[in-house]
């Protein structure tokens, strides 16, 4: 029995790659917003136009790359900004009504710190696999 691989790869449009690159640029953007203003990283990233911007472009092109390892990352971004969603409305909901009495205030801000965080890493973490024409995994966080 043959062991080697029959799998056919799908070519890659460079634009797309390029394309790519663009909507991980427009998520660093809103991180970098987020680091150097008096906003959140977790709020630029979720609430900022670069990064809505960057969710838009992803949902347009996502069919162009099906069937291509540039379908992980589309994918990886899209998990990244839902899941952050997912996160800061959790966050909110559990410790926001807290904030009232003030006791609510350091765990609201270190949820969201740590959110932040986590969209910073998945972000860098794509964005150098995608440099060295890696794809993402299609699980885990």
């Amino acid at each position: 029995m043959d062991n080697s691989s029959t799998a056919t790869t799908v070519a890659v449009d460079p634009r797309h790659v390029s394309y790519t690159h663009l909507m991980y640029a427009l998520h660093a953007a809103s991180i970098v917003i987020g680091i150097a203003s008096t906003a959140l990283i977790v709020t630029a990233f979720l609430f900022g136009l670069p990064s809505i911007i960057a969710v838009i472009m992803n949902y347009v092109r996502r069919s162009e790359v099906r069937g291509t390892w540039l379908e992980s990352h589309f994918r990886w971004q899209l998990r990244t900004f839902w899941i952050a969603v997912a996160a800061f409305l959790a966050a909110t909901l559990l410790f926001g009504p807290f904030a009232i009495i003030l006791i609510g205030i350091p765990p609201l801000l270190l949820s969201y710190f740590l959110i932040g965080i986590w969209v910073a890493y998945r972000t860098g973490r794509g964005w150098l696999a995608l440099k060295d024409g890696r794809s993402m995994p299609s699980t885990g966080f």
